[in-house]
Protein backbone atom coordinates (compact mmCIF):
# COMPACT_ATOMS: atom_id res chain seq x y z
CA UNK A 1 0.00 0.00 0.00
CA UNK A 2 0.94 3.56 -0.24
CA UNK A 3 0.59 6.51 1.28
CA UNK A 4 -2.73 7.33 -0.40
CA UNK A 5 -4.34 4.06 0.94
CA UNK A 6 -4.61 6.09 4.12
CA UNK A 7 -6.91 8.74 4.93
CA UNK A 8 -8.78 10.52 7.74
CA UNK A 9 -9.23 10.19 11.20
CA UNK A 10 -12.27 8.03 12.44
CA UNK A 11 -13.40 8.62 15.95
CA UNK A 12 -15.49 5.91 17.52
CA UNK A 13 -17.94 8.08 19.53
CA UNK A 14 -19.74 6.55 22.37
CA UNK A 15 -22.98 7.77 24.28
CA UNK A 16 -26.06 6.68 26.46
CA UNK A 17 -29.23 6.55 24.47
CA UNK A 18 -28.29 9.91 22.84
CA UNK A 19 -26.33 11.26 25.38
CA UNK A 20 -22.66 12.18 24.48
CA UNK A 21 -19.80 10.89 26.50
CA UNK A 22 -17.22 13.76 27.65
CA UNK A 23 -14.29 11.37 25.68
CA UNK A 24 -16.10 11.34 22.44
CA UNK A 25 -16.19 15.62 22.43
CA UNK A 26 -12.62 15.75 23.68
CA UNK A 27 -11.79 12.80 21.23
CA UNK A 28 -13.24 15.75 18.37
CA UNK A 29 -11.47 18.61 19.50
CA UNK A 30 -7.96 17.01 19.72
CA UNK A 31 -8.90 15.11 16.29
CA UNK A 32 -9.47 19.13 14.82
CA UNK A 33 -6.42 20.59 16.18
CA UNK A 34 -4.52 17.84 15.30
CA UNK A 35 -6.39 17.92 11.33
CA UNK A 36 -6.12 21.62 10.66
CA UNK A 37 -2.80 21.21 11.19
CA UNK A 38 -2.21 18.40 9.51
CA UNK A 39 -3.96 19.86 6.34
CA UNK A 40 -2.25 23.13 6.15
CA UNK A 41 1.49 21.33 6.80
CA UNK A 42 0.66 18.32 3.94
CA UNK A 43 -1.43 20.76 1.75
CA UNK A 44 -3.99 18.03 2.00
CA UNK A 45 -7.84 18.01 2.98
CA UNK A 46 -8.09 15.11 5.14
CA UNK A 47 -11.27 14.59 7.13
CA UNK A 48 -12.17 14.03 10.68
CA UNK A 49 -15.22 11.44 10.63
CA UNK A 50 -17.20 10.43 13.64
CA UNK A 51 -18.27 6.48 13.48
CA UNK A 52 -21.93 6.93 15.72
CA UNK A 53 -23.29 3.15 16.39
CA UNK A 54 -26.86 3.49 17.92
CA UNK A 55 -30.33 3.31 17.86
CA UNK A 56 -32.46 6.40 17.32
CA UNK A 57 -29.46 8.64 17.51
CA UNK A 58 -32.11 11.86 16.66
CA UNK A 59 -30.14 14.87 16.69
CA UNK A 60 -26.65 13.65 17.58
CA UNK A 61 -24.60 14.20 14.39
CA UNK A 62 -25.91 17.49 14.15
CA UNK A 63 -24.08 17.87 17.49
CA UNK A 64 -20.90 16.06 16.56
CA UNK A 65 -20.36 18.15 13.35
CA UNK A 66 -20.97 21.25 15.62
CA UNK A 67 -18.09 19.75 17.61
CA UNK A 68 -15.46 19.65 14.95
CA UNK A 69 -16.70 16.28 12.98
CA UNK A 70 -16.25 16.91 9.22
CA UNK A 71 -18.88 13.83 8.40
CA UNK A 72 -20.63 11.38 10.79
CA UNK A 73 -21.37 8.11 9.28
CA UNK A 74 -24.32 6.97 11.24
CA UNK A 75 -25.00 2.88 11.77
CA UNK A 76 -28.58 3.26 13.07
CA UNK A 77 -30.53 -0.01 14.31
CA UNK A 78 -32.31 -1.29 17.08
CA UNK A 79 -29.21 -4.27 17.70
CA UNK A 80 -26.75 -1.43 17.99
CA UNK A 81 -28.86 0.01 21.09
CA UNK A 82 -26.43 -0.83 23.48
CA UNK A 83 -22.91 -2.36 23.08
CA UNK A 84 -22.18 -5.75 22.39
CA UNK A 85 -19.08 -6.21 21.54
CA UNK A 86 -18.69 -8.62 18.79
CA UNK A 87 -22.03 -6.50 16.97
CA UNK A 88 -19.95 -3.36 17.40
CA UNK A 89 -16.62 -4.64 16.81
CA UNK A 90 -18.29 -6.29 13.14
CA UNK A 91 -19.95 -2.35 12.08
CA UNK A 92 -16.94 -0.52 13.00
CA UNK A 93 -14.35 -2.67 11.10
CA UNK A 94 -16.85 -2.72 7.84
CA UNK A 95 -17.22 1.04 8.49
CA UNK A 96 -13.63 1.50 8.09
CA UNK A 97 -12.86 -0.28 4.99
CA UNK A 98 -15.97 0.88 3.19
CA UNK A 99 -14.93 2.89 -0.12
CA UNK A 100 -18.58 3.34 -0.90
CA UNK A 101 -18.12 5.58 2.62
CA UNK A 102 -14.72 7.05 1.90
CA UNK A 103 -16.55 8.60 -1.35
CA UNK A 104 -19.11 10.34 0.27
CA UNK A 105 -16.64 11.61 2.83
CA UNK A 106 -13.96 12.91 0.91
CA UNK A 107 -14.47 12.14 -3.05
CA UNK A 108 -11.10 12.73 -4.53
CA UNK A 109 -9.00 10.33 -2.25
CA UNK A 110 -11.80 7.65 -2.79
CA UNK A 111 -10.42 5.99 -5.61
CA UNK A 112 -7.18 4.44 -3.62
CA UNK A 113 -8.65 4.50 0.03
CA UNK A 114 -8.31 1.69 1.89
CA UNK A 115 -8.17 2.28 5.41
CA UNK A 116 -8.47 5.39 7.76
CA UNK A 117 -4.76 6.60 8.70
CA UNK A 118 -5.35 7.33 12.18
CA UNK A 119 -8.12 5.46 14.72
CA UNK A 120 -9.56 6.57 18.06
CA UNK A 121 -11.34 5.51 20.58
CA UNK A 122 -12.13 6.61 24.28
CA UNK A 123 -9.97 4.89 26.97
CA UNK A 124 -13.02 3.67 29.36
CA UNK A 125 -14.60 0.58 30.40
CA UNK A 126 -16.12 0.07 27.00
CA UNK A 127 -13.42 1.97 24.92
CA UNK A 128 -10.77 -0.87 25.92
CA UNK A 129 -12.18 -3.49 25.42
CA UNK A 130 -13.63 -2.45 21.92
CA UNK A 131 -10.21 -1.00 20.90
CA UNK A 132 -8.66 -4.02 21.43
CA UNK A 133 -11.38 -6.48 19.19
CA UNK A 134 -11.45 -3.71 16.52
CA UNK A 135 -8.15 -3.52 15.85
CA UNK A 136 -7.35 -7.21 15.85
CA UNK A 137 -9.82 -7.37 13.26
CA UNK A 138 -8.12 -4.94 11.06
CA UNK A 139 -4.93 -6.40 11.91
CA UNK A 140 -3.28 -3.55 12.71
CA UNK A 141 -1.70 -2.01 16.19
CA UNK A 142 -2.95 -0.35 19.31
CA UNK A 143 -1.66 2.12 21.81
CA UNK A 144 -3.43 2.43 24.85
CA UNK A 145 -4.52 4.95 27.81
CA UNK A 146 -2.45 7.85 25.48
CA UNK A 147 -2.85 11.24 26.60
CA UNK A 148 -0.67 13.30 23.97
CA UNK A 149 -0.86 12.95 19.95
CA UNK A 150 1.63 14.33 17.50
CA UNK A 151 2.28 13.97 14.14
CA UNK A 152 5.70 13.65 12.63
CA UNK A 153 7.87 12.93 10.21
CA UNK A 154 10.72 10.27 11.34
CA UNK A 155 13.52 8.89 9.95
CA UNK A 156 13.37 5.06 11.60
CA UNK A 157 16.01 2.57 11.27
CA UNK A 158 15.21 -0.58 12.73
CA UNK A 159 16.31 -4.41 11.87
CA UNK A 160 12.78 -5.56 11.29
CA UNK A 161 10.83 -2.62 10.30
CA UNK A 162 13.41 -1.03 8.03
CA UNK A 163 16.09 -4.03 7.21
CA UNK A 164 18.56 -2.21 9.36
CA UNK A 165 18.48 1.21 6.99
CA UNK A 166 17.00 4.58 7.59
CA UNK A 167 13.94 5.10 6.42
CA UNK A 168 11.28 8.04 6.58
CA UNK A 169 7.88 7.75 7.69
CA UNK A 170 5.80 10.44 6.56
CA UNK A 171 2.88 11.43 8.82
CA UNK A 172 3.51 9.40 11.89
CA UNK A 173 1.53 9.35 14.81
CA UNK A 174 3.31 10.28 18.02
CA UNK A 175 1.49 8.72 20.67
CA UNK A 176 2.18 9.40 24.28
CA UNK A 177 1.46 8.15 28.02
CA UNK A 178 2.94 8.07 31.06
CA UNK A 179 5.46 5.36 31.80
CA UNK A 180 4.39 2.76 34.81
CA UNK A 181 6.68 5.55 37.04
CA UNK A 182 4.67 8.32 36.21
CA UNK A 183 7.61 10.59 35.71
CA UNK A 184 8.59 9.62 31.96
CA UNK A 185 6.86 10.02 28.45
CA UNK A 186 6.38 6.39 26.44
CA UNK A 187 6.40 7.01 22.91
CA UNK A 188 4.26 4.62 20.90
CA UNK A 189 4.60 3.95 17.12
CA UNK A 190 2.64 2.21 14.95
CA UNK A 191 4.71 1.29 12.03
CA UNK A 192 4.45 -0.24 8.79
CA UNK A 193 7.15 -3.00 7.52
CA UNK A 194 8.78 -1.54 5.14
CA UNK A 195 11.84 -4.37 4.67
CA UNK A 196 11.33 -6.15 1.90
CA UNK A 197 11.43 -9.88 3.70
CA UNK A 198 8.64 -8.60 6.12
CA UNK A 199 6.91 -6.37 4.40
CA UNK A 200 3.49 -5.34 6.09
CA UNK A 201 1.17 -2.62 6.12
CA UNK A 202 -0.30 -1.82 9.68
CA UNK A 203 -3.07 0.58 9.34
CA UNK A 204 -4.80 2.69 11.30
CA UNK A 205 -2.27 3.74 13.78
CA UNK A 206 -5.06 3.37 16.35
CA UNK A 207 -5.19 4.69 20.01
CA UNK A 208 -7.44 4.94 23.26
CA UNK A 209 -7.67 8.15 24.70
CA UNK A 210 -7.54 9.10 28.41
CA UNK A 211 -11.13 10.92 29.57
CA UNK A 212 -10.44 14.46 31.20
CA UNK A 213 -7.08 15.11 29.08
CA UNK A 214 -8.01 17.03 26.26
CA UNK A 215 -10.91 20.29 25.84
CA UNK A 216 -14.29 19.56 24.73
CA UNK A 217 -14.15 22.36 21.40
CA UNK A 218 -16.79 25.30 21.38
CA UNK A 219 -19.93 24.22 19.96
CA UNK A 220 -20.35 25.92 16.42
CA UNK A 221 -23.81 25.49 15.30
CA UNK A 222 -23.00 27.24 11.64
CA UNK A 223 -20.39 24.32 10.74
CA UNK A 224 -21.71 22.28 8.23
CA UNK A 225 -20.90 18.58 7.61
CA UNK A 226 -21.82 15.00 5.83
CA UNK A 227 -23.85 12.53 7.74
CA UNK A 228 -23.60 9.49 6.09
CA UNK A 229 -26.24 6.73 6.50
CA UNK A 230 -24.59 3.05 7.02
CA UNK A 231 -26.78 0.19 7.29
CA UNK A 232 -24.68 -2.21 8.86
CA UNK A 233 -24.65 -6.28 8.32
CA UNK A 234 -25.39 -8.91 10.48
CA UNK A 235 -25.57 -13.02 10.33
CA UNK A 236 -27.81 -14.76 12.25
CA UNK A 237 -24.74 -16.19 14.50
CA UNK A 238 -24.17 -12.27 15.46
CA UNK A 239 -27.21 -11.82 17.21
CA UNK A 240 -27.18 -15.19 19.17
CA UNK A 241 -25.96 -12.75 22.77
CA UNK A 242 -29.65 -10.28 23.63
CA UNK A 243 -29.50 -7.69 26.46
CA UNK A 244 -32.47 -8.48 27.93
CA UNK A 245 -32.05 -6.10 30.94
CA UNK A 246 -29.47 -3.31 31.54
CA UNK A 247 -28.47 -1.47 35.06
CA UNK A 248 -25.75 1.63 34.88
CA UNK A 249 -24.21 1.74 37.68
CA UNK A 250 -22.39 4.83 38.36
CA UNK A 251 -19.16 5.08 41.14
CA UNK A 252 -19.85 5.50 44.55
CA UNK A 253 -17.03 7.90 45.14
CA UNK A 254 -18.74 11.65 44.53
CA UNK A 255 -15.82 13.38 43.99
CA UNK A 256 -18.04 16.10 41.59
CA UNK A 257 -20.16 17.36 44.58
CA UNK A 258 -16.64 17.28 47.11
CA UNK A 259 -15.17 20.83 47.57
CA UNK A 260 -12.42 19.42 49.23
CA UNK A 261 -10.16 16.58 48.73
CA UNK A 262 -7.32 14.54 50.30
CA UNK A 263 -5.19 12.26 48.36
CA UNK A 264 -2.44 9.87 49.31
CA UNK A 265 0.42 7.71 47.84
CA UNK A 266 3.14 5.83 48.79
CA UNK A 267 4.20 7.97 51.60
CA UNK A 268 1.57 5.95 53.75
CA UNK A 269 4.07 2.96 53.29
CA UNK A 270 6.00 3.31 57.18
CA UNK A 271 2.58 2.53 58.87
CA UNK A 272 -0.46 1.47 56.32
CA UNK A 273 -3.45 1.13 58.25
CA UNK A 274 -2.48 3.71 61.27
CA UNK A 275 -1.73 6.53 58.53
CA UNK A 276 -4.82 5.92 56.44
CA UNK A 277 -6.82 6.61 59.42
CA UNK A 278 -5.30 9.44 60.46
CA UNK A 279 -5.66 10.78 56.66
CA UNK A 280 -9.58 9.21 57.18
CA UNK A 281 -9.84 11.34 60.41
CA UNK A 282 -8.52 14.67 58.58
CA UNK A 283 -11.12 14.09 55.58
CA UNK A 284 -14.02 13.76 58.22
CA UNK A 285 -12.59 16.82 60.04
CA UNK A 286 -13.19 18.96 57.11
CA UNK A 287 -15.87 17.00 55.21
CA UNK A 288 -13.72 15.64 52.17
CA UNK A 289 -13.72 13.15 49.98
CA UNK A 290 -10.92 10.46 49.99
CA UNK A 291 -8.71 10.08 46.58
CA UNK A 292 -5.44 7.85 46.26
CA UNK A 293 -2.99 7.41 43.36
CA UNK A 294 -2.85 4.83 40.96
CA UNK A 295 -0.15 2.65 42.63
CA UNK A 296 -2.06 2.12 45.30
CA UNK A 297 -4.79 0.49 43.40
CA UNK A 298 -2.75 -2.25 43.64
CA UNK A 299 -2.78 -2.82 47.10
CA UNK A 300 1.05 -2.87 47.80
CA UNK A 301 0.18 -2.91 51.82
CA UNK A 302 -1.16 -5.06 54.27
CA UNK A 303 -4.09 -3.37 55.41
CA UNK A 304 -7.17 -4.26 57.53
CA UNK A 305 -10.53 -5.63 54.72
CA UNK A 306 -12.14 -2.50 56.13
CA UNK A 307 -9.41 -0.68 54.69
CA UNK A 308 -8.87 -2.45 51.74
CA UNK A 309 -12.16 -2.61 50.72
CA UNK A 310 -13.22 0.80 51.38
CA UNK A 311 -9.63 3.25 50.04
CA UNK A 312 -7.61 1.20 48.09
CA UNK A 313 -9.67 0.43 45.35
CA UNK A 314 -9.76 2.23 41.75
CA UNK A 315 -12.86 4.35 41.84
CA UNK A 316 -10.83 6.43 44.22
CA UNK A 317 -8.12 6.81 41.67
CA UNK A 318 -7.28 10.36 40.55
CA UNK A 319 -5.46 10.88 37.65
CA UNK A 320 -5.09 9.88 33.66
CA UNK A 321 -5.80 6.45 34.65
CA UNK A 322 -8.45 7.73 37.00
CA UNK A 323 -10.74 10.60 38.31
CA UNK A 324 -10.45 14.25 37.23
CA UNK A 325 -11.18 16.12 40.46
CA UNK A 326 -11.64 20.47 40.63
CA UNK A 327 -12.10 20.87 44.39
CA UNK A 328 -11.81 24.56 46.37
CA UNK A 329 -9.03 22.69 47.95
CA UNK A 330 -6.78 19.72 47.73
CA UNK A 331 -4.66 17.78 50.18
CA UNK A 332 -1.41 15.91 48.74
CA UNK A 333 -0.32 13.66 51.21
CA UNK A 334 2.77 11.23 50.54
CA UNK A 335 2.22 12.32 47.42
CA UNK A 336 5.47 12.35 44.89
CA UNK A 337 3.81 14.16 42.18
CA UNK A 338 3.98 12.32 39.03
CA UNK A 339 2.93 13.42 35.75
CA UNK A 340 -0.26 11.02 36.16
CA UNK A 341 -1.31 12.00 39.24
CA UNK A 342 -0.87 15.24 38.44
CA UNK A 343 -3.20 15.16 35.50
CA UNK A 344 -6.11 14.52 37.53
CA UNK A 345 -5.77 17.35 40.06
CA UNK A 346 -3.89 20.51 38.64
CA UNK A 347 -7.65 22.25 38.42
CA UNK A 348 -8.06 22.70 42.06
CA UNK A 349 -8.02 26.12 43.54
CA UNK A 350 -5.72 25.49 46.38
CA UNK A 351 -3.19 22.97 46.74
CA UNK A 352 -1.43 21.72 49.96
CA UNK A 353 1.05 19.14 49.75
CA UNK A 354 2.61 17.55 52.70
CA UNK A 355 5.81 15.39 51.73
CA UNK A 356 9.22 14.99 54.14
CA UNK A 357 11.14 15.16 50.35
CA UNK A 358 11.38 19.32 49.56
CA UNK A 359 13.15 18.28 45.79
CA UNK A 360 9.46 16.28 45.11
CA UNK A 361 7.71 17.20 41.91
CA UNK A 362 4.71 17.57 44.19
CA UNK A 363 6.55 20.77 45.40
CA UNK A 364 5.97 22.29 42.16
CA UNK A 365 2.22 21.83 41.66
CA UNK A 366 0.85 23.00 45.35
CA UNK A 367 -0.13 26.42 46.48
CA UNK A 368 1.46 25.52 50.20
CA UNK A 369 4.56 22.98 50.55
CA UNK A 370 4.71 21.33 53.78
CA UNK A 371 8.07 19.50 54.31
CA UNK A 372 7.85 17.07 56.95
CA UNK A 373 6.34 13.34 57.31
CA UNK A 374 2.76 13.28 57.57
CA UNK A 375 2.81 11.03 60.61
CA UNK A 376 4.12 14.51 62.30
CA UNK A 377 2.14 17.26 60.00
CA UNK A 378 -1.35 15.65 59.80
CA UNK A 379 -2.24 15.30 63.73
CA UNK A 380 -0.73 19.26 64.02
CA UNK A 381 -3.87 20.49 61.67
CA UNK A 382 -5.65 17.75 63.15
CA UNK A 383 -5.02 19.53 66.34
CA UNK A 384 -5.69 22.96 64.79
CA UNK A 385 -8.59 22.57 63.01
CA UNK A 386 -10.48 20.98 66.27
CA UNK A 387 -9.48 24.32 67.82
CA UNK A 388 -10.88 26.37 65.25
CA UNK A 389 -14.03 24.47 64.90
CA UNK A 390 -14.62 24.95 68.55
CA UNK A 391 -14.03 28.79 68.38
CA UNK A 392 -16.57 28.75 65.83
CA UNK A 393 -19.47 26.86 67.45
CA UNK A 394 -18.55 29.11 70.40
Amino acid sequence: MTDGDYRHVYIVIEHEDGRLLQVSLEMLGEARRMMDDFNKRYSSKEKVVAVLLGSNVGEVPKILIAHGADAVVCADSPELRHVRNTIFTKVISQISLDKGIAEKVEPEYAPQFKRPRYLFFGADSIGRHLSATVMAELESGLASDINKLVVADLQITHQNKTGGKPITYDKTLEMYRPDFSGFLWTTILCLDNKNPALQKDYHPQACSIIPGVFEVPKEDSTRSGTVIEYSPRFDEKDLLVKIIDRKVIKSEIDFDSAKAVVSFGRGVKDSPEENIKMIESLASEIGAQIGITLPLSKRPFSVSQSIDSTYLIPDRVIGISGRKVSPKVYFAIGISGAMQHIAGMRDSELVIAINPDEDAAIKNECDIFVRGRMEDVVPVFLEELKKQRQVVQA
